[in-house]
């Protein structure tokens, strides 16, 4: 599968029943035009899909939707907000780990690398999944928005319940304009960037929320720690 994706991932198999393969190797076509011009792209090719990779359709239980990956070399692993390990972490993220460890007490976060979560269900997903290095958003037009609404549309249409923490305007209209399934809970506050992060985020108490949540409709809550 192209990506990296796994042709066993259930994800896999809807793409390729939706045709939307067709947009990923268009995609890819382009991001490979631009390496042929020694362009470095983010992340590296094989995690451009790890959201999907890692949280397969249904064991998603927690939709956290960012913009797009970390434009500095080593950051970006395919995760919305997550970095490798051994990697300082960026503010936008060092404030989602203050809220989380305000909110539930006893957090520990010893690493920014957020695979726990999304292997547990929390599906961190960016509108737009590569960068140029150096260069945020450069990849806006690529066609990126369109494959990925297609995601998160099936994740609202799903009768699932689910959270949607929808941090920040874009998230908040790409998700609003498109609720399809009132069983689900959706979040919202200003974004945790250092611009934003006193507008909302900070006491928002998401994740509680969201544990609540998950605990009410029977379904195992998130531990947000990262020991």
């Amino acid at each position: 599968m192209i990506f990296g994706l796994n042709p066993e991932n259930e994800w896999c198999q809807w793409i390729l029943k939706h045709g939307l393969d067709q947009e990923l190797h268009k995609i890819k076509s382009s991001i490979d035009k631009k390496r042929l011009m020694d362009l470095q792209i983010f992340p590296p090719e094989n995690n451009i899909l790890k959201a999907l990779d890692l949280t397969p359709f249904d064991r998603v239980k927690v939709v956290i939707i960012g913009q797009d990956p970390y434009h500095g070399y080593g950051q970006a692993n395919g995760l919305a907000f997550s970095v490798n390990e051994g990697i300082s972490i960026p503010p936008s993220l060092k404030n989602i780990f203050q809220e989380i460890e305000r909110d539930i007490p006893a957090t520990e976060h010893k690493n920014g690398n957020l695979e726990n979560w999304a292997q547990q269900g929390v599906f961190l997903i960016n509108t737009i999944l590569t960068v140029e290095d150096g260069k945020p958003l450069s990849h806006i037009n690529l066609g990126w928005e369109l494959f990925t609404n297609a995601v998160i549309n099936r994740l609202l249409k799903d009768i699932k319940p689910k959270v949607f923490m929808l941090w920040g305007k874009k998230a908040q209209k790409l998700v609003i304009d498109n609720q399809k399934i009132p069983d689900h809970m959706f979040l919202q506050s200003s974004h945790p960037s250092p611009l934003s992060v006193y507008r909302g985020f900070s006491g928002c108490s998401h994740f509680s929320k969201a544990n609540e949540f998950l605990i009410q409709k029977g379904i195992p809550p998130i531990d947000w720690s990262l020991r």
